[in-house]
């Protein structure tokens, strides 16, 4: 591959592409609006961060933001982050500024694996939403009321969510290959008065049923009171759906098709009237249902499409999510500047890992976003897009869900585009959206994530919660209040209940402030560089080591296709130490020998410490991971150390974990 001058940077963005971008117009804006003289990037986040109220403000008005009552008041209680507010007297509509546009250019595309391909124009999507909203009232929908979808990533998923916050429903969404429980989990919680499901869904080239888990489902969910059901796998296969066996469910065509389009109708709500609930993982226990406010994720997402990936009205964004991912959320919120959002759902491995290029070409991507572990796998496979495919229009690419290792920028950068914005991001469900993320403005770095969020008081904190110096390791946190931050947990059903589980989940640690649980470290260049997350970092002999610097290392052998790294009480039983044990999951017919492990510690060693050596290293045929593709360090450990891992229906692959109990009493012997 081809090395890259480690004093250079990988990328810089031109003058007439500084120039036409939406950060570069807000510049001047905020300079001619408060008489400053602000020049780059820093400067800019400098003032976001000092001067918060006129920050959101700027952004409100520069991205013209729909509202009934905007109000004069941007941030109370500012000093008191957990209750701080914004725009307390504004009313607003998060579906309305999400569909501005009501024309014949393209709203949606979406490909289902390579089976299906269907397009959907912005007047067509508004028609489909005002049928669907005429439906939920009809079914006496409320502000307030949940509309849950337990989904592929299909139109008719961003017309529900749609339909269900223009009358101000709070929509909760699951990606159809969770199990019953997993559903039960989150929607039990929730307690939604209508469900949107699905027939089954495609993944790599197989077919899957939904039908008989609806209808053992619907039982256990005395609040869903109709249920919709999308025919998504009869009508690609062309095969009758029979939906009588299960409980309130009605086709999705049959229940709206009586209806006649007309405008669709905007309730205007207050800025912190919820708008989504989303889940935590769950690997720790049932997942926490994490309410979000609909005017703080509107306002956090114009800042981030605008100022950080700078997406233009008639881009075609696409990021590869699930309905059960964050990033679902944050994608929908590319329509709000006028963009065509593209959807894929199924597997990203078919036709040789091409498939995503294939699309990209097909419809002409501007921002193409995946996993890291996505672009890293690209790498091992070999595949070569910038040979294969033009790439013509893509502009940026954005990498999330783990730490992108130095290797996936030398490959993006070296086998799919040279003159592209390599965005590496970070943030979480926690907020819907990201602390770190890309700039139009700033070049991009081997390894390092762009820059910090504009409007985020990032900061890397020491134990005592004290700043750290550029190039040293510590805690993420944010030491002022942001949009996104969310309303609460929903806890039995009330957002009352769930305040003190709130307030321990961050603000615990350091008093009123944000602690992320993130391992970072702030670079010279202004950049980032995330370690892993901190309650899995690894503290061999007292000495705090972040996972991902060993998964940059082991990535680097041929050999290894992936890798988890834990830490295992030493001598078991104990907490005097803790011994590194890393495991591998090799390429087909390639064996953990003698001489690989001696290759593997080699690498290790020479690039980063003698502490960062693994003492054991362990063949295995599967890493757990949740059904976002985050590999699941913790339930690993909890098994070493003969604990209950809880909650597996969150796993993609729980049967995975079956291996690593096996192999416990081995790791305890030595």
């Amino acid at each position: 591959m081809t090395e890259f001058p480690p004093d250079q940077p990988l990328w810089q963005p031109s003058p007439q592409r500084i120039a036409s971008s939406h950060i570069e117009a807000f510049r001047r804006w905020v300079n001619a609006r408060h008489g400053l003289q602000l020049r780059s990037y820093q400067d800019v986040l400098d003032w976001s961060v000092s001067r918060q109220a006129d920050f959101w403000d700027a952004v409100w008005e520069t991205s013209g933001v729909i509202a009934e009552h905007k109000g004069q008041r941007v941030l109370i209680d500012a000093e008191r982050m957990p209750a701080a507010r914004f725009f307390p007297d504004a009313r607003l509509n998060f579906a309305q500024n999400l569909l501005r546009r009501n024309d014949d250019s393209i709203a949606l595309h979406f490909w289902g694996e390579d089976r299906t391909q269907r397009s959907l124009t912005w007047r067509a999507l508004h028609a489909e939403v005002s049928r669907l909203q005429q439906a939920l009232r009809a079914w006496g929908v409320q502000p307030g009321d949940r509309v849950a979808a337990y989904m592929p990533n299909l139109p008719e998923t961003v017309i529900a969510m749609l339909a269900a916050t223009s009358i101000g429903a709070t929509f909760t969404s699951a990606s159809p290959d969770f199990g019953v429980q997993g559903v039960l989990d989150r929607f039990g919680q929730t307690q939604p008065k209508v469900l949107i499901a699905c027939d089954g869904y495609f993944y790599n080239g197989k077919t899957f049923s939904n039908l008989d888990k609806l209808a053992e489902l619907l039982p256990q969910l005395p609040s869903v009171q109709h249920t919709l059901v999308v025919p998504y796998v009869g009508e690609v296969l062309q095969q009758p759906v029979d939906v009588s066996p299960i409980a309130t469910a009605q086709l999705w065509h049959a229940a709206l098709a009586p209806l006649t389009p007309r405008d669709v109708e905007f309730t205007a709500l207050p800025f912190d009237h919820p708008v989504y609930i989303l889940y935590s993982s769950g690997t720790t226990g049932v997942p926490k249902c994490i309410v979000h406010r609909a005017g703080g994720v509107l306002l956090k997402h114009l800042a981030e499409m605008r100022l950080q990936v700078d997406v233009h009205a008639g881009d075609r964004v696409f990021f590869f999510t699930t309905c059960g991912w964050m990033m679902w959320n944050w994608l929908m919120s590319a329509l709000s500047q006028q963009a065509t959002v593209c959807l894929y759902d199924g597997s990203p491995g078919l036709r040789g890992n091409a498939i995503l290029f294939d699309y990209a070409d097909a419809v002409d991507f501007t921002h193409l976003g995946t996993s890291a572990k996505f672009i890293e796998a690209l790498g091992k496979s070999g595949l070569e897009p910038r040979s294969t495919h033009r790439l013509s229009a893509l502009r940026t690419i954005m990498s999330t869900g783990s730490p992108l290792a130095p290797e996936g920028f030398d490959y993006i950068y070296a086998r799919v585009k040279t003159d592209v914005c390599l965005s590496s991001m970070s943030g979480g469900t926690d907020l819907v959206a990201c602390f770190i993320v890309g700039s139009p403005l700033n070049p991009v770095w081997r390894g390092e994530l762009q820059a910090c969020a504009l409007g985020m008081a990032v900061m890397v904190a020491d134990e005592q919660g004290q700043p750290l110096p550029d190039g040293q390791k510590g805690e993420l946190v944010c030491t002022k209040p942001f949009p996104s931050m969310p309303l609460g947990f929903l806890v039995d059903g009330s957002l009352e209940k769930g305040v003190q589980k709130y307030l321990d989940a961050y603000f615990s640690r350091y008093p009123n402030v944000w602690w992320h649980g993130d391992y970072i470290a702030r670079t010279p260049h202004g950049g980032y560089i995330i370690y892993g997350r901190s309650d899995a970092t690894l503290n061999p002999g007292g000495v705090r080591i972040g996972t991902a610097e060993i998964y940059r290392q082991v990535e680097r052998i041929d050999a290894v296709l992936e890798s988890l790294v834990v830490g295992q009480n030493w001598p078991p039983g104990s907490y005097s130490d803790v011994r590194v044990v890393l495991f591998v999951r090799l390429r087909d017919g390639q064996v953990l020998d003698a001489a690989l492990i001696d290759a593997i510690k080699r690498q290790i060693r020479d690039n980063t410490t003698p502490r960062h050596v693994p003492a054991r290293i362990v063949q295995v045929h599967d890493i757990p991971r949740t059904k976002s593709n985050k590999i699941v360090e913790l339930a690993v450990r909890n098994i070493l150390h003969g604990e209950e891992v809880k909650n597996v229906s969150a796993l993609a692959n729980p049967e995975a974990l079956d291996e690593y109990r096996a192999l416990r009493a081995e790791l305890e012997r030595a």
